[in-house]
């Protein structure tokens, strides 16, 4: 089934040292490009489903670069817009063992964060579009970002696309004056589908599990439903750190009608975890709109989620084809010929 999924976020430079070096010992660092929402559209492209990113760049040479590694993914970037002076920059140290990895952030004023309302034709962007997804990150760079996104939301609602969000919960991104909980609400009242741990409904729709809940997790899905009646669907990882180097994964949904969980996978050795969470959302995207069952997209969301743990860099660089035998317990990792 083809379809066109839009995705909308900031962009920055990521900045890591070589292999498992510290900061003090770096005398040169890899550059490449990642956000959230733009891995979430280049692992759909790498699923066979045509993806298009929109974000603001500056009109400069990163800028170009930036656009540039997009498209070397298949990325759609005909809506992306320039302007402004900076690119945003993360900084990463990537951890071992009892050492965990960690990251510095450099995106002030940046491009992205001077984001203005009607600087995006969304009537135009969202045309030809069956899904539409953001994060909770991009409403917390700036007043801007966040009312561009919820311009976005209603459009796709307005044109019948399905919504997602990551609504996930960076309290020191929320900088602008505004709070979380005052900001999110309206956005997420315009999701169909939203992925959202119990931390970050208390934070962002102050929302808690009963006290006398059997389930915390159905608990809140069910609280988020009856407040929030568009959305249809809530999922969540559940991530177990035993070190650095393992971890280990498993999935769960709220559709509306029962919980979903998946089987746990062993991540051992982990090659790098960033965009672990975008994989996951990926991976449900496509599943949702191709498999039967909601059971099955979650399997491979997790599934997906599991193989990116060992790809270098931002975003999740596997194939269908490659994430299925992991979905259906193969984790043997055995040679291809």
């Amino acid at each position: 089934m083809v379809q066109h999924v839009v995705t909308f976020g900031e962009i920055m430079m990521r900045l890591s040292t070589p292999g498992f070096a510290r900061f003090s010992q770096a005398t040169n660092l890899n550059i490449t490009y990642g956000g959230g929402e733009a891995n979430v559209a280049i692992s759909l492209a790498y699923f066979n489903i045509p993806a298009a990113h929109v974000t603001r760049f500056p009109a400069n040479d990163l800028g170009q670069a930036a656009t540039a590694l997009l498209r070397q993914h298949q990325v759609t970037t005909d809506h992306i817009i320039y302007g402004g002076d900076r690119l945003g920059l993360y900084f990463l140290e990537t951890g071992a063992a009892a050492r965990p990895s960690r990251v510095i952030y450099d995106r002030a004023d940046s491009a992205f964060a001077e984001l203005e309302p009607g600087m995006l034709n969304w009537e135009e962007i969202l045309q030809n579009a069956r899904w539409f997804h953001w994060t909770g990150i991009t409403p917390a760079i700036s007043e801007g970002a966040a009312q561009s996104c919820l311009e976005a939301v209603q459009v796709a609602n307005k044109l019948g696309i399905t919504v997602s969000a990551d609504i996930n919960y960076r309290k020191n991104l929320w900088q602008y004056g505004k709070k979380a909980y005052e900001v999110m609400p309206e956005l997420v009242a315009g999701c169909d589908l939203i992925v959202s741990s119990i931390g970050d409904a208390a934070d962002i729709l102050q929302i808690k599990p009963a006290a006398e809940a059997a389930d915390p997790f159905v608990s809140v899905g069910q609280q988020i439903m009856q407040q929030y009646p568009r959305i249809k669907k809530i999922v969540n990882t559940n991530r177990g750190s035993i070190s650095a180097s393992h971890n280990t994964l498993a999935g769960m949904m709220w559709n509306g009608q029962q919980l979903l969980q998946t089987p746990t996978h062993d991540m051992v050795p982990i090659v790098d975890r960033i965009g672990g969470g975008d994989a996951f959302m990926a991976g449900l995207i496509y599943g949702l709109l191709t498999y039967q069952n909601d059971q099955q997209a979650l399997d491979f969301a997790v599934a997906a989620s599991a193989l990116k743990h060992t790809i270098e860099g931002d975003a999740n660089l596997v194939t269908v084809a490659e994430v299925e035998p992991v979905m259906q317990g193969d984790s043997s990792g055995r040679l291809k010929r």
